[in-house]
């Protein structure tokens, strides 16, 4: 990861990315998917691309804009700018609080 402040660290049987150490991703390498968190605005745009791709977590983690990327699926360019989009909005949000 090459967003600053970045730190990669284990998250049960998955890798986190955070910032502040705040997690914004979660790699999942045995089922080949990526967690990100969206802000629910950028939730609803990415995932009304194609839902096969990229869709919310199921139950109330979804509602708060955690989504799931299917890394089989995903075009490389979507995939920086939801990890881009997951920075921001947890970066972001510790700054101000």
């Amino acid at each position: 990861m090459q967003f600053p402040d970045t730190t990669e660290e284990p998250h049960f049987e998955k890798i986190s990315f955070r910032v502040n150490k705040k997690i914004f991703a979660t790699f999942d390498e045995k089922n080949d998917r990526a967690v990100v968190k969206l802000s629910l605005t950028d939730q609803s745009v990415f995932c009304s691309f194609d839902k096969a791709i990229m869709y919310p977590v199921k139950g109330t983690w979804g509602g708060q804009g955690w989504t799931v990327v299917e890394l089989n699926k995903v075009k490389r360019a979507m995939l920086k700018d939801a990890l881009k989009s997951a920075y921001q909005n947890v970066a972001v949000k510790k700054k101000k609080n």
